[in-house]
């Protein structure tokens, strides 16, 4: 018997409808490309430009300066989806992303190739915002829970997908990989032909707000400690791809390719686990998905501190899989629970932000960790706040079950 989550005819009632989930699924899978799909152009980039003061640092920047823009933009982007609706951002954004990010193909300055991953930053922030709202929009209750964990399955697949086909193009020549992104131009006409404008609120000013339209003190303090766990998430999970590979190589297993498996074995397990996400989420709820997901990464953190041959490090990267898959529909799936539908835009606009604020923040606090403690003081650290949270998650849970 097929599960009901791991479908995308689950969530769709009519053909129109199917194409309208599938396109989304695909616009997903995009975003996952802002930074890492041109991750093994950076040698290359580095070679290329070898004339350019501080290119050590700026070639780095190519590959982190999405993220820059993406938290900036996001809030922005939220402001104009409510405003002016969800799809004319999509499809300008869907333009943009394919031009920016394949604007490495031409472009012969490494200040020119900085200006336009700015851009592809803004675009993904506009993607990603516009996508979040319209899950909210176009899903409520259980078939929002399937749809956000087949969406996190799609993402996971396709940064695999892309990041593979990354490092093969960047063996042909270091531009290969930005030729990627023009499959953004495929998705262009099925965003205009099968996402419909929802029907929304209008948008409330001061003198029209309504009580459906105003966040209450509690579900402000609420969104105020997601986008706050989200950056800590974010923080500590993107110590993986930033440090793992030199960490790899201190404990002796130097070849690129094992940083690949490693990280491709959490991917595994994380599509396995996003696309359990629906009967996980009626069994623990969400606070106590917030728990399965910081205790898995806690737990990761620390097996990672004490691993000391490569079959540890596999071990900590697949219980690491189980957050890969469950926090970010979590993340999504509790924002849009408490966004009034004329506020979801804006607040998914945070979200996004404070997830890619501490994507960008990530190295900037791992690397001091790293310079005093080492690479497994890093990751004990970052396993003893993960683990922190996710324990307290589970005590909420337990305190909630206690008085119900």
């Amino acid at each position: 018997m097929k599960p009901e989550h791991f479908a995308a005819a689950e969530v769709a009632r009519s053909p129109e409808e199917f194409r309208r989930n599938a396109t989304l699924l695909f616009i997903s899978t995009l975003t996952i490309m802002s930074g890492a799909t041109i991750s093994a152009s950076l040698p290359g980039i580095a070679a290329r430009f070898a004339d350019v003061e501080n290119v050590a640092l700026l070639s780095r920047l190519v590959l982190t300066l999405p993220a820059v823009f993406i938290a900036l933009f996001s809030p922005a982007a939220g402001f104009l989806v409510d405003r002016f609706g969800r799809k004319p951002l999509m499809l300008f954004s869907l333009a943009l992303f394919a031009v920016a990010g394949a604007s490495g193909l031409v472009l012969d300055t490494l200040p020119g190739l900085l200006v336009g991953r700015a851009v592809l930053g803004i675009a993904v922030g506009g993607l990603m915002t516009a996508t979040t709202a319209l899950v909210g929009d176009f899903f409520q209750g259980a078939a929002r829970d399937r749809y956000m964990g087949l969406q996190q399955a799609f993402v996971g697949v396709g940064g695999t997908i892309f990041l593979t086909g990354g490092g093969f193009l960047a063996e042909v020549h270091w531009r290969g990989p930005f030729l990627i992104y023009t499959v953004a131009l495929l998705t262009l006409p099925a965003a205009l032909a099968f996402l419909p404008e929802p029907h929304r609120a209008r948008p409330a000013g001061p003198a029209t707000a309504g009580e459906g339209d105003r966040l209450g003190g509690r579900a402000m303090a609420l969104l105020g400690l997601l986008f706050l766990a989200a950056a800590i998430n974010m923080i500590a999970f993107y110590m993986i791809p930033t440090q793992l590979p030199f960490y790899l190589r201190a404990l002796g297993f130097g070849a690129p390719s094992l940083a690949g498996v490693a990280i491709g074995a959490g991917q595994i397990v994380g599509v396995v686990s996003a696309l359990a996400f629906a009967p996980l989420r009626r069994r623990l709820g969400l606070v106590g998905l917030f728990g399965l997901g910081f205790t898995s990464a806690g737990i990761s953190y620390l097996l990672l501190w004490h691993a000391e041959s490569y079959a540890a490090v596999l071990l900590a990267m697949t219980v690491s899989g189980i957050c890969m898959g469950t926090i970010m529909p979590t993340f999504a799936a509790s924002a849009m629970l408490l966004a009034p539908p004329a506020l979801r835009g804006r607040i998914s606009g945070l979200l996004v932000s404070g997830i890619f604020a501490g994507q960008f923040l990530s190295p900037i606090v791992s690397q001091p960790l790293v310079g005093s403690l080492g690479f497994g003081g890093a990751f004990a650290v970052a396993g003893a706040v993960t683990l922190a949270i996710g324990l307290a998650a589970f005590a909420a849970c337990l305190l909630r079950s206690g008085h119900g």
